[in-house]
């Protein structure tokens, strides 16, 4: 089944599961926690709340914008008076029919529908280029909380600017967001991409490179202002957004002491950098400057082992990226497209190749999503998982377009509530970070590394509030609290020191998803 049948069966499969549910799946009638067994993340990629939710009922959406608080500031700070071309143009390479740079000339500064019919007429399921998620751009976009400098330290020019305009009838996991509750305070735990937000997705921590100075990774330590957010521009870097795209004097992978902020492969396979000639076939090679040696601080998986709480992550097309590294081809619109950076237990050296731990806890999600899927249907579920889907159906801008992944995941979803474990379920389906898309929320004022940029988050459970928004103070950590809180877990120090900087910045500590749940239901 290719992806647009998929997306044509979704309503049928959705509608069925929410007939289960209405039908008697109602969860067992407790009062507390403890009544669930079964916690699922399901982690999409790239998207801000605004770009996929800003019309959502209810929720703090793009009826709060004015024109004055979407405004974008050039380089210097004054106003534009329009927004920057989209550099390369807004579909992505090779997508036909293409919207030229030359289309997007003399934009507005304002916020636009990318689907607008009367606009550039460019559809959920069409693939856009791909936009700045990294770690310092999205610190000097953000502005300080502003959020006026998208357009300034962008690539994409005023493409950050665009959203969607949906509805239950175009986007699946939208008509399962008002059967359940969806969270419109929820915030990416790091500032960045895809890479960094994964690692506090199983973490709450930052990875580190000992002695990169001395590396193969030297030329990848960033050269930073002495602000600490700012990248030092090129001297040819263009004084204005409007005449080209900002040059920096080095955007690397690491900070100036030695944190890996950008994406870094793994040192085990699946890894996008091979195995050195001659050496371990399940090892990336060591030698190249893009590998990050094997991390050791402590993750949720621990915390879970030492608690004798069973889990696992999902990576949809792992086996496959093992069996074949064809599979990790990087293209518009390929499948499956497996990105290795999305695999964050992969770089740590108690999951090592050969450990027990791996193959334990390590699993095949399956082409589509089949092995995780059948586990679903088995009644067999750990009581933590976690669930990557496959490049393709991700929803990352660049390589693939929202609506394929929206329906992939609508139809795990669609499975979850049909399977045994649904009555004592939770899910939480979130994206990694913004992809550089703007949002109207200013970040709370945290740590070093985050919260960065808002996003949208959905809880889906027999125990969720039915349509209701959520309004709490949430980041990507808030999951790690919520399996804490579930399973009496200790506080990795990434929490506390997350809290901490937020309670010391006049703000509140992030919530643990409970605010969602209703047990009296």
């Amino acid at each position: 089944m290719n992806n647009r049948t998929l997306a044509l069966a979704i309503p049928l499969a959705a509608s069925i599961a929410f007939g289960l549910y209405a039908c008697g799946g109602n969860a067992d009638k407790k009062t507390d926690l403890t009544s669930v067994k079964n916690i699922v993340v399901i982690y999409a990629e790239n998207r801000s709340f605004d770009n996929l939710y800003g019309n959502f009922p209810n929720a703090n959406g793009l009826q709060s914008v004015t024109a004055a608080s979407a405004q974008q500031l050039d380089r210097d700070g004054t106003v534009l008076s329009t927004l920057p071309k989209i550099w390369g143009g807004l579909t992505a390479t090779g997508i036909t029919p293409a919207v030229t740079e030359a289309m997007t000339d003399n934009l507005a500064n304002a916020t636009f529908a990318i689907d607008d019919a009367a606009g550039f007429n460019t559809a959920l399921s069409v693939t856009t280029r791909d936009l700045y998620h990294r770690f310092y751009e999205n610190q000097m976009q953000i502005h300080g909380g502003k959020n006026d400098m998208f357009a300034a330290w962008a690539d994409s020019g005023g493409l950050v600017m665009g959203h969607y305009n949906t509805n239950a009838d175009k986007l699946p996991l939208y008509k399962i967001a008002q059967q359940f509750t969806l969270a419109d305070n929820f915030f990416m735990g790091a500032f960045g991409g895809s890479f960094l937000n994964h690692q506090w997705l199983v973490c709450a921590c930052t990875p580190f490179y000992a002695n990169a100075d001395t590396s193969v990774a030297k030329g990848s330590i960033s050269s930073v202002d002495p602000d600490g957010v700012s990248l030092t521009l090129a001297s040819n870097s263009p004084a204005s957004a409007i005449t080209g795209i900002p040059k920096f004097k080095n955007s690397g992978a690491l900070t100036p002491d030695f944190y890996a902020i950008n994406t870094m492969q793994p040192p085990y396979q699946p890894s996008s950098v091979s195995p050195a000639s001659g050496g371990d076939a399940t090892l990336a090679d060591p030698t190249s400057a893009s590998v990050l040696p094997p991390q050791t601080q402590q993750h949720i998986g621990d915390l879970l082992n030492n608690a004798g709480v069973s889990w696992a992550w999902y990576g949809g097309s792992w086996a496959a990226a093992l069996a074949d590294r064809a599979n990790m081809t990087y293209g518009v619109n390929v499948s499956p497209n497996f990105q290795t950076h999305h695999q964050p237990f992969n770089y740590f050296a108690d999951l090592a190749p050969g450990t027990t731990n791996r193959a334990t806890h390590l699993l095949d999600g399956g082409k589509d999503g089949a092995e995780f899927i059948k586990t679903i249907d088995a009644g067999t579920l750990p009581s933590v998982s976690f669930y990557k889907p496959q490049g393709n159906l991700n929803e990352h801008a660049g390589y693939t377009d929202v609506a394929s992944g929206d329906a992939h995941i609508a139809n795990v979803i669609a499975h979850l509530q049909a399977s045994p474990q649904w009555k004592n379920m939770v899910v939480v389906v979130t994206y990694d970070e913004n992809g550089g898309f703007w949002d109207h929320v200013s970040p709370p004022k945290g740590d070093r590394w985050g919260p960065g940029t808002r996003i949208p988050a959905l809880v889906i459970s027999p125990y969720a509030k039915k349509g209701f928004v959520d309004h709490t103070q949430y980041d990507t950590t808030s999951i790690l609290r919520l399996i804490t809180t579930r399973y009496a877990l200790p506080k990795l120090a990434g929490l506390v020191s997350r809290d901490n900087a937020l309670v010391a910045a006049g703000g509140k500590s992030m919530g643990d998803l409970t605010a969602a749940l209703d047990f009296s239901q």
